[in-house]
C-alpha cells in the first residue's frame, strides 16, 4: 500500500482533532466537576501534542493500516482524573468518562452538516475538503463507538463501573489495569487464533463496525445528507 502526502493529509488531520477535542473534554468536565488535576498537569489544553501518544496515536494504527487489518486499533495518552475528587464520584465518573464520545458525536455531526458548504468552495480545494469532513464522520463514530465498549478504562467501562449496582460495579473496576490487555486480545488474538481453526471469532470487531455504520447513516439522515 502506498501511502501519499494528500493521503496523510485528509486522514492524520481529522484523526489529531478528534483525539484532541475527546481527551481535552474529559479534562474539562473533570475539572468542572471539583477534580483539578488534569488542569495542574496542563492536559486540559486543545494542544494536540499534550494528548498524542506517538506509539498509540501514529504509530500502532499506521502499523496495522499497512497490514491490512481488518481492524484499526490506536490510544492517546489518557487525561489524568481522580475521581475521589468530584463531587459527585459516582456520576461525576460517568460525565467525565461520557464528555469524550459526546464531543466526538457533536464533531461528526458538525462535519457531516458541513458536507452542504462544500459545492460552495473552489474546485482545486472542495474534493481535499470534502476528503477531510467525510473521514473526519468515519473516525470521530468510530472512536465514540469503540471508546463505549463496556470494558475499563474504557469510556463505556467507567460508564458501566458508575451506573451498575456495587456488586457488579466492583469486579468490573478491578479489570482496568488489564483492560488494554483484554482489549488486544478480542480485538486482535482471539480472530487470528480463530482464523486458524476456520472460526469467525472476530465478533466485537463486528460490533463496532455495525454500529460505526448505523450511527453514521443517523447523522447523514439528521443533517439531510440522506
Amino acid at each position: 500500500m502506498n501511502i501519499t502526502l494528500y493521503d496523510l493529509s485528509v486522514w492524520v488531520l481529522p484523526l489529531i482533532i478528534a483525539i484532541t477535542l475527546h481527551e481535552a473534554a474529559h479534562g474539562f468536565v473533570a475539572h468542572a466537576l471539583g477534580d483539578n488535576t488534569a488542569w495542574q498537569l496542563g492536559r486540559v489544553s486543545f494542544n494536540p501534542l499534550r494528548h498524542i501518544d506517538p506509539f498509540g496515536t501514529l504509530v500502532l494504527p499506521a502499523m496495522l493500516l499497512l497490514s491490512h487489518s481488518p481492524f484499526l486499533f490506536g490510544y492517546a495518552k489518557p487525561v489524568p482524573v481522580n475521581f475521589r475528587a468530584l463531587r459527585n464520584q459516582r456520576i461525576g465518573m460517568v460525565w467525565v468518562a461520557l464528555a469524550g464520545p459526546a464531543t466526538n458525536i457533536a464533531l461528526a455531526l458538525l462535519a457531516a452538516a458541513a458536507f452542504h458548504l462544500v459545492s460552495y468552495m473552489p474546485a482545486d480545494t472542495a474534493q481535499w475538503v470534502l476528503d477531510n469532513l467525510k473521514n473526519a464522520l468515519v473516525i470521530n463514530v468510530l472512536l465514540a463507538v469503540f471508546n463505549m465498549l463496556p470494558i475499563p478504562p474504557l469510556d463505556g467501562g467507567r460508564v458501566a463501573v458508575g451506573l451498575l449496582p456495587r456488586v457488579l460495579a466492583l469486579p468490573l473496576a478491578r479489570l482496568e489495569p488489564f483492560g488494554m490487555l483484554i482489549l488486544i486480545g478480542i480485538l486482535i488474538l482471539v480472530p487470528l487464533a480463530g482464523s486458524q481453526f476456520g472460526l469467525n471469532l472476530d465478533v466485537i470487531s463486528a460490533i463496532v463496525r455495525n454500529s460505526t455504520g448505523y450511527v453514521i447513516r443517523l447523522l447523514l439522515v439528521i443533517t439531510g445528507n440522506a
